[in-house]
């Protein structure tokens, strides 16, 4: 299982039509509206690389609005 974040930037005043389009998705697991230089980070779980890079192919680049991503793959600390 990968988890990654997604932060994402959007056409100013189109917010809360990204979010609602994004929010629909099931392998999107948690999804913030959030201030600075991003407008949505997404919580994002999938089965492996494939998957992740086909999320980004068929759901990000098909929501219009969206002018940039960056995809952040979370890594878990043992010590």
């Amino acid at each position: 299982m990968i988890e990654a974040f997604v932060l994402v930037v959007v056409r100013p005043g189109s917010e809360e039509k990204v979010y609602n389009a994004l929010a629909k998705e099931g392998k999107i697991k948690e999804i913030y509206r959030v201030y600075g230089e991003y407008d949505i980070i997404l919580r994002v779980e999938v089965e492996n690389i494939h998957e992740l890079d086909k999320f980004h192919d068929e759901v990000l680049r098909r929501v219009s609005n969206i002018e940039v991503t960056e995809t952040l793959i979370a890594s878990s600390f043992r010590g």
